[in-house]
């Protein structure tokens, strides 16, 4: 069992950057792969970006390759989504979330979700 609870979220302008943390509990952390959605209203749950258990394997959505930088620090069961050059079309929930193994691109496959933290970017 996981429990994640994100911080960081904000009110924010275009071209600038914003650091989102992830705080999980559990002694199995670091054997959980994790990863990051976002969900406009009206609009479906996004994937952003995965990362495996160890940290060595990432990947990225097309609209946010080169952008964001995902990372975790398994000593303190910490996730964070480093996110630079935010656009409009950024703003979104944004959701932690973690599955025992297997990184995947869809809501469904992930077991844990944590409760959201809001990222508004205005022009």
């Amino acid at each position: 069992q996981v429990q994640l609870v994100e911080s960081g979220g904000g009110l924010v302008q275009a071209g600038d950057s914003l650091r989102l943390s992830c705080a999980a509990s559990g002694r199995t952390f670091s054997s959980y792969d994790m990863g990051w959605f976002r969900q406009d209203p009206g609009k479906e749950r996004e994937f952003v970006v995965g990362i495996s258990s160890s940290g060595d394997s990432t990947y990225y959505a097309d609209s946010v390759k080169g952008r964001f930088t995902i990372s975790r620090d398994n000593a303190k069961n910490m996730l964070y989504l480093q996110m630079g050059s935010l656009k409009p079309e950024d703003t979104a929930v944004y959701y932690c979330v973690a599955r025992p193994a297997g990184l995947g691109y869809q809501p469904d496959e992930y077991d844990y979700w944590g409760q959201g933290t809001q990222v508004t970017v205005s022009l």
